[in-house]
């Protein structure tokens, strides 16, 4: 099966391409888009997180759970938006918080693309969804396929900074090797939760801090 993804994870992740799941996700999909369905986001950006930040570049994995399910949101970015689409109500918080912790004015677009190309892998744990229809395709295999590649990140990679945020991002905690990479917990930017414990994290400096310590270039968090 010929996946179009970035040369070094489609090295990494070829074994997990030959399972029947990942046979099963695609001829799921196909069934879709035969039924006339829209998903989220378009076929040629479902892997988009991987085409921007290529395995030997990742240096911080942020973890986010369902796609956008609106029209022109999803890019394949966890916590993203296409140009020109205002920040959702979690973003926004990140901002605020990034704000909080390093003094940058928030941006007005919600595209988080520069991250992306400065090491930081943003991950959703399901990388399609139906239009309109949160978490529709959150039992199609896709978390076999992710959790994969949260194994393949510990097990090949050192000092990796993994920002998990919210319940459903730290259970994927057991997936990590703590001895060799570092692990930010906190609570969900979402405004139902920002202020019991994401508000005040300050996982941005805390980030750069760690790369620094491990000799590694720190992130520039700047996106205008």
């Amino acid at each position: 099966m010929d996946v179009q993804i970035e040369a070094s994870w489609k090295e990494v992740l070829k074994d997990e391409f030959a399972k029947a799941y990942f046979g099963e996700i695609v001829m799921f999909l196909k069934h879709e888009k035969a039924l006339g369905k829209t998903i989220y986001p378009p076929g040629n950006l479902i892997f988009n997180a991987f085409n921007t930040t290529p395995f030997d570049q990742v240096k911080v994995v942020i973890l986010g759970q369902d796609p956008y399910h609106g029209p022109r949101q999803a890019h394949g970015l966890c916590f993203s938006v296409q140009d020109g689409v205002p920040p959702p109500p979690s973003l926004v918080n990140i901002y605020k918080e990034m704000k909080t912790d390093l003094g940058l004015t928030p941006p007005t677009g919600g595209n988080l693309t520069k991250w992306a190309e400065h090491g930081v892998l943003l991950l959703n744990a399901f990388l399609t969804v139906r239009a309109d229809e949160p978490a529709s395709h959150s039992k199609i295999g896709w978390e076999n396929f992710t959790d994969a590649v949260i194994r393949k990140i510990s097990d090949k990679k050192e000092n990796v900074v993994f920002l998990l945020w919210g319940k459903f991002a730290q259970d994927k905690q057991v997936l990590i090797d703590a001895t060799k990479h570092h692990i930010l917990k906190a609570a969900h930017p979402s405004p139902f939760s920002a202020d019991k414990g994401f508000f005040g994290c300050r996982h941005f400096s805390k980030t750069n801090e760690l790369l620094s310590k491990a000799g590694l270039e720190p992130v520039d968090w700047r996106l205008e």
